[in-house]
């Protein structure tokens, strides 16, 4: 009989309709493909049980997951190969149309023989995965539950991959600098946007380990409430804040957006917290904030898109994403996200895209985490820091490919008359006409 890695060859070439663009190593040590490049490592036959019982991309996700799948080699270069194959054909692989095919069910009489004597029992995930959901999306409790699971994993955790900016969103860069130079030039492009001056209120919507609000109240003088569901995050960033000396300037609440009472603020900042919403609840999410808004304020949306699909009603979640990273993430074409604000009564003043700043920012994080392994997984676990090292690196691809993008929206809500105290040269954002 032909050795594992040829047989996982032959295999994977009749379910994708082509050869497969990285060697195979199996766990006999076997290999087969090209010899050049990154080797996919398939440790173990357990991976396959998990194939068998989820096809698809949550049981690769599974195995990798558990460390049964692997890459030795250049990450990006493997996901550079396997994009154009799995994520970014037109078709299916002619062995994926349809379990009436002969050949998908001789495939899987290939993956059973090979998964082994107890490819009949199911594996259980591993520990990292998402528990059960029940209930509606989007509810108050259950928004509290996922962002639960992707935040409260640990602060020191988040140091490590964030570094000391402790900014978890697109930076901005400008020529040359560091990670931590482009974080703060992004902050500072956000309360430029926002016209911020001394004294005014801000409202900072998912606020995060507190980086936004430290700045908009230490450089430009704010008054800044910001809200996070995220109890960790909340410790973390009114411990940065004492530190600076901030707390009379600075109030961070554990409380939902929605539940938000205490308006009109001067300017809202929303920075990487719009994904989390969700389509159901878009338009409530566009409400509320044109509600807490006086008249003549703006509104900072920061937001990860996604490209138009021909049906949309075909969009589904990415399943290791909404498994592992973001559970009931979503998101939206930029289009989308425009016509509701606007539907909400904002009048959209000007869009930037940040795209390949995104991918740099994904690969710098990367850097960061693969810095010292071993401390990622003593503060989180070996399946975690797995998790995050396939998510940037994935997203980092996917931004460059332009399968996904992010784009900063400033809106303003109009006063009555239709004034909008925005200046009438484009970009000066400081140059407000009487606010």
């Amino acid at each position: 009989m032909a050795d594992a890695a040829s047989r996982l060859t032959a295999l994977a070439e009749e379910l994708l309709g082509a050869p497969p663009p990285l060697r195979i190593r199996a766990w006999d040590e076997s290999e087969s493909g090209p010899a050049d490049g990154p080797v996919l490592v398939v440790r173990h036959p357990r991976a396959l049980r998990r194939l068998l019982w989820r096809p698809g991309e949550l049981g690769l996700a599974r195995g990798w997951v558990a460390g049964e799948i692997d890459v030795e080699g250049d990450l990006y270069e493997a996901l550079e190969a396997l994009a154009g194959l799995i994520w970014e054909r037109s078709e299916p692989g002619p062995g994926l149309r349809s379990l009436g095919d002969p050949r998908l069910r001789s495939a899987v009489r290939e993956l059973i023989a090979l998964a082994g004597p107890r490819s009949w029992l199911p594996v259980p995930p591993p520990a990292e995965e998402v528990a059960a959901r029940r209930g509606p999306l989007h509810t108050k409790a259950r928004d509290r539950q996922a962002i639960s699971h992707h935040y409260d994993v640990g602060n020191p955790f988040y140091e490590q991959v964030l570094g000391p900016s402790m900014v978890y969103s697109c930076a901005y860069w400008q020529d040359g600098g560091s990670l931590e130079d482009a974080q703060r030039d992004k902050l500072d492009l956000v309360c430029r946007k926002l016209g911020l001056r001394d004294g005014d209120r801000l409202l900072d919507v998912g606020c995060g380990w507190g980086s936004m609000a430290i700045h908009a109240a230490r450089e430009y003088g704010a008054q800044v409430t910001g809200v996070t569901l995220s109890r960790e995050q909340a410790a973390y960033a009114r411990k940065r804040i004492a530190e600076e000396g901030l707390t009379d300037r600075i109030e961070v609440r554990v409380q939902d957006y929605r539940d938000v009472k205490d308006g009109p603020f001067d300017a809202i900042s929303s920075i990487g917290m719009a994904e989390h919403v969700g389509s159901v609840r878009y338009r409530e999410y566009a409400d509320v904030l044109y509600g807490l808004l006086k008249p003549g304020g703006r509104l900072l949306n920061h937001q990860i898109a996604r490209r138009p699909e021909q049906d949309e009603a075909a969009y589904r979640v990415d399943d290791f994403i909404d498994a592992y990273v973001f559970p009931d993430g979503e998101l939206a074409p930029l289009g989308r996200t425009l016509s509701i604000l606007e539907e909400a009564g904002f009048e959209a003043r000007d869009v930037e895209s940040l795209r390949e700043h995104y991918a740099r920012t994904l690969r710098a994080w990367v850097v960061n985490l693969e810095s010292d392994r071993r401390r990622a997984v003593r503060h989180s676990s070996p399946g975690r820091a797995r998790i995050w090292r396939l998510y940037m690196a994935a997203s980092a691809v996917a931004f460059e490919r332009n399968r996904i993008g992010v784009n900063q929206i400033l809106a303003v809500k109009s006063r009555d008359g239709g004034g909008s105290g925005m200046p009438l040269r484009a970009r000066d954002w400081n140059d407000a006409d009487g606010r």
